[in-house]
């Protein structure tokens, strides 16, 4: 009798056993797709375990490899300029993490991983050209098939691009911070969306937060952490200089940086012309066929050094450094409260001219990547100080290469600060489809009669104006330039008319 329970026992065993091993086989062959080595089972007493935990750790070790693409970076931008990688082949990358810096001839954009992954594939070498839809890397990416293929069908819809475009988009600022960052915040119970990023793209930094624990009272931009565009300073009090009157700029300006030793190659060289250059090329073809109107005028800025002498400092100590720039630009949008045909625009042909409500008031810098115009938007509502803080921000987003498309479009009136290079006099060319540009020279202290014809110095810079002559008659610009110095000339009188 025990015996036959015996061979019972052992029979039953073996029919289990048999069960499971098939049941583990065909497992084996349902998930073989997701993975690269092949696994041996082996029947025992306990086989299921067994294979579970090998399928799960081949399924873990290696995911499906994506081609992530360059999306739609919007103003009609097909191709960029790979100007810089931040990976390379072997690379783990994380998602917001930076891949490549690209150029196009309107901006530069840092394009950012999808993604958790390993970087497989470089399809790019620097300074060349990538087009839109097509892949930048392969990533091995650690999420299942389903949810990339998801992901990557996003991508590639023309439709949803703009708005789909959340880890490439220019102006995004999604709160995008590393684990790191996130974590800090979360333990000082600080809202991300209330911290402004001073990081590529928005990115939030630790230091922002530290920043943002520090003042408790709002996040408040940073200063430049260099000199904005500006007129030579004032000098200080003494015997030989009245209070308030800057030396002339052979007297206070530095030595001139050591210039860079001749390179002679030998030989010609010849180089496509891409990125801010080539858009330079078709915006000044197209602004040289608007009929183009000159005029010049020079403004006495004594009154306005003096002010600037008092409100320097108190500037300074909430972290902004004031120039005269937001003075000539607050006195621009003032003058174009009265003058609105010079915030206009007009299409191609010129058979429509639209009136902007906003004054976005662009300044053009000299710049390692070349002339960029950014533009401070809505100067109607906002205050010196105000413009001053904007253009603060700006001047250091233009020294680290960082200005957007949304920087760098959108303006219905420029001023071009030549004289903070050198220069009384300039011909400053209309940026399409605007309709009229000032360029300034720079501050030089000349005689001038004063009251009872005493000869007395004078801070005296020189503008220059060009208006399309299509829509804006000599007068009119005249008028505008008038009203434009009285407000310089006497500051006090901006008060009145501040809003």
């Amino acid at each position: 009798m025990a015996a036959v329970t015996r061979s019972s026992y052992i029979f039953v065993s073996r029919l289990l056993s048999q069960h499971l091993c098939r049941r583990s086989f065909r497992l084996q062959n349902f998930r073989s797709s997701r993975t690269l080595q092949q696994i041996t089972f082996r029947c025992s007493r306990e086989p299921q375990v067994f294979s579970r935990r090998a399928l799960h750790a081949a399924s873990a070790c290696c995911g499906p490899v994506v081609q992530f693409k360059l999306s739609d970076i919007g103003e009609g931008i097909m191709e960029v300029t790979v100007k810089e990688w931040y990976v390379k082949e072997g690379d783990k990358v994380s998602q917001f993490d930076s891949i490549c810096e690209v150029q196009s001839d309107k901006a530069s954009v840092t394009i950012t991983s999808r993604y958790d992954g390993v970087i497989k594939k470089l399809y790019y070498d620097v300074d060349a050209t990538a087009l839109v839809g097509k892949p930048l890397v392969d990533i091995e990416t650690e999420s299942s098939s389903a949810e990339v293929i998801q992901e990557e069908d996003v991508v590639e819809t023309p439709a949803m691009a703009r708005e789909e475009h959340t880890h490439q988009e220019i102006k995004g600022h999604k709160t995008q911070a590393t684990p790191a960052v996130r974590r800090l915040a979360m333990e000082n119970n600080i809202k991300l969306s209330e911290v402004v990023g001073t990081g590529k793209d928005g990115r939030i930094l630790k230091e922002d937060i530290l920043n943002f624990l520090a003042k408790q009272t709002g996040a408040i931009l940073p200063p430049a952490p260099v000199q904005e565009i500006q007129t030579p300073p004032p000098s200080p009090p003494s015997t030989a200089a009245p209070v308030g009157r800057p030396v002339s700029t052979s007297t206070v300006a530095k030595a001139p940086p050591p210039r860079a030793t001749p390179v002679f190659t030998g030989k010609d060289v010849t180089e496509p012309v891409k990125g801010f250059h080539k858009a330079m090329v078709k915006t000044m073809t197209a602004a040289l066929k608007i009929p183009h109107f000159g005029y010049c005028d020079e403004v006495d800025l004594s009154r306005l050094v003096a002010l600037r002498t008092e409100l320097k400092p108190i500037a300074e100590s909430r972290g902004v450094k004031l120039s005269y720039m937001p003075f000539f630009i607050k006195a621009a949008s003032l003058g174009l409260l009265h003058f609105p045909i010079l915030n206009a625009s007009v299409d191609e042909d010129c058979q429509n001219i639209t009136y902007r409500a906003s004054h976005n008031i662009g300044l053009a810098m000299d710049t390692s990547q070349g002339l960029l115009v950014p533009n401070v938007k809505n100067v109607q509502l906002l205050s010196v100080f105000e413009i001053a803080q904007e253009l603060n921000r700006l001047q250091a987003l233009g020294t680290a290469g960082q200005l957007s498309t949304a920087h760098l479009t959108g303006g219905t009136f420029t001023l071009s600060n030549i004289g903070s290079i050198g220069g009384t006099y300039a011909k400053p060319v209309i940026l399409p489809p605007e309709v009229a540009i000032g360029a300034l020279g720079k501050i030089q202290v000349l005689p001038r009669f004063g009251a009872g014809n005493q000869v007395v110095p004078a801070h005296i810079m020189k503008v220059s104006w060009s208006a399309d002559h299509r829509v804006i008659d000599g007068a009119t610009m005249c008028r505008f330039s008038n009203l434009w110095r009285e407000y310089l000339e006497n500051p006090a009188s901006m008060v009145l008319d501040l809003k």
